[in-house]
């Protein structure tokens, strides 16, 4: 069952983040208008032609990468995310770039529960998997949100990654759903990668951030991932894995591959999983 206790606790800690993580990523309808886009080669890839199809994009967050899949891929697109500040920033840069999309605040197992309407793709990415508390209802959901023949495209850092603390030691599970409460909350991932990435070079924004409120993060294995969605009446038809990170560099001394990716230091072997991707079919 859907844990709605640690989900309200991160809803709170993610509108705090929303706020440090925007204010270093200078004017983004600016960078929309004039062509920009988000998105990484992969998700370009797995995606594929899009064009004038219905796509539901989960835990869509700001909205960036929902109005790269609109004004890049032609998709017509719903953006779902449980944080108010995340939704309410997403509709305003619709509005300011004009690139079309519909976004929803919601816990995505509420917008599950209450969604009368079916899409041609479900998409979710970068971060996403962390956040759910109940595997099968979430696979089921997508599933319920799909048209017959509908497919979900899904790309995440890798499980194996998220089992390092600091300085690459080991320190959480892998798999089972265990899930880790720390008090620091979601912090200023943007400020820690040191690039603003996609839209502009780094602003100063907001300093030194500290999330007044905690958050809580779910542990999953690709086999809990997998088995969800076999279970829920998926057919897997791709898999993926890759040894780097899109536009995230969870440890400081990581080494950059150019592109806003990051891979493993030197000193540590170049092969490892960092990220992985999967694409379900409803039959």
């Amino acid at each position: 069952m859907p844990n709605k206790v640690h989900h309200e606790i991160n809803r709170l800690s993610w509108n705090e983040a929303t706020k440090a993580h925007n204010s270093h990523k200078g004017d983004q309808a600016a960078f929309f208008r004039a062509g920009g886009s988000t998105l990484f080669e992969e998700e370009k890839r797995l995606l594929g032609d899009i064009a004038g199809k219905t796509l539901l994009h989960l835990q869509c967050n700001c909205g960036q990468d929902s109005l790269s899949i609109a004004n890049h891929l032609g998709a017509i697109v719903t953006g779902v995310d449980i944080s108010d500040e995340a939704i309410d920033f997403a509709r305003q840069l619709s509005r300011d770039s004009g690139i079309p999309a519909e976004y929803i605040r919601a816990d995505i197992y509420d917008f599950f529960a209450n969604n009368q309407t079916q899409y041609d793709l479900v998409f979710a990415s970068y971060g996403a998997l962390v956040w759910l508390s109940d595997l099968d209802a979430w696979a089921k959901g997508i599933r319920r949100c799909l048209k017959r023949g509908g497919t979900f495209v899904f790309i995440d850092f890798h499980p194996a990654l998220l089992m390092f603390g600091e300085n690459w030691q080991l320190k959480y599970d892998y798999m089972g759903g265990s899930f880790v409460e720390f008090e620091s909350g979601i912090g200023d991932y943007v400020a820690l990668t040191g690039s603003a990435g996609e839209t502009d070079e780094l602003q100063a924004g907001i300093q030194d951030f500290v999330n007044p409120h905690p958050g809580v993060e779910y542990l999953w294995g690709l086999a809990d991932v997998i088995s969800a969605l076999i279970s829920a009446g998926f057919a897997l038809v791709g898999f993926g894995e890759y040894p780097h990170c899109n536009g995230f560099k969870p440890m400081t001394d990581m080494r950059d591959a150019g592109d806003r990716r990051y891979a493993m230091p030197d000193r540590l072997p170049q092969r490892f999983p960092l990220m992985f991707s999967l694409v379900a079919r409803k039959p």
